[in-house]
């Protein structure tokens, strides 16, 4: 099967990126959507934490939580986003590249009805959100003083 992922080299390491992830209160600065913070797990990003945040545009907003699936420091972070109706599993990846890293993004739906739509077309689907994610989460942990 064919997987659509998101790709980005940053110029922060690793250790860099790792550090934005594990600031609960940073997620609405690069995940697309998210609006807003209400409550982060004393232990984020330890597995079985949760975010709980809001997604879309005041006074539309809907409440929704991410719970830590997966957490290998520097290394990998996978999360069950609850996106209602649905839940999807997000998956990101770092691989340390010289003094820089490479991140890998993919997202795949884990419950109905979007479980339903073929993963190719899920994945073509979240490409453009993911691209703009890792787009956030680098200039995050570069922390770039100009645009």
């Amino acid at each position: 099967m064919v997987v659509i992922e998101a790709h980005r080299d940053t110029s922060a390491s690793a250790s860099d990126v790792w550090s934005v992830l594990a600031n609960g209160w940073l997620y609405p600065s690069w995940v697309v959507g998210a609006s807003r913070m209400r409550a982060v797990s004393a232990d984020w990003p330890a597995v079985g934490s949760r975010l709980h945040h809001s997604v879309g545009a005041w006074p539309a907003l809907i409440d929704d939580s991410t719970e830590v699936l997966l957490a290998e420091e520097n290394r990998e972070l996978r999360l069950l986003a609850q996106v209602t109706p649905t839940k999807a599993i997000v998956r990101l990846r770092l691989e340390p590249r010289g003094s820089g890293c490479h991140l890998q993004m993919s997202e795949v739906a884990a419950s109905a009805p979007l479980s339903w739509v073929p993963r190719m077309a899920q994945d073509l689907a979240v490409l453009p959100r993911n691209l703009e994610c890792l787009r956030r989460l680098s200039f995050l942990a570069e922390r770039n003083t100009k645009p």
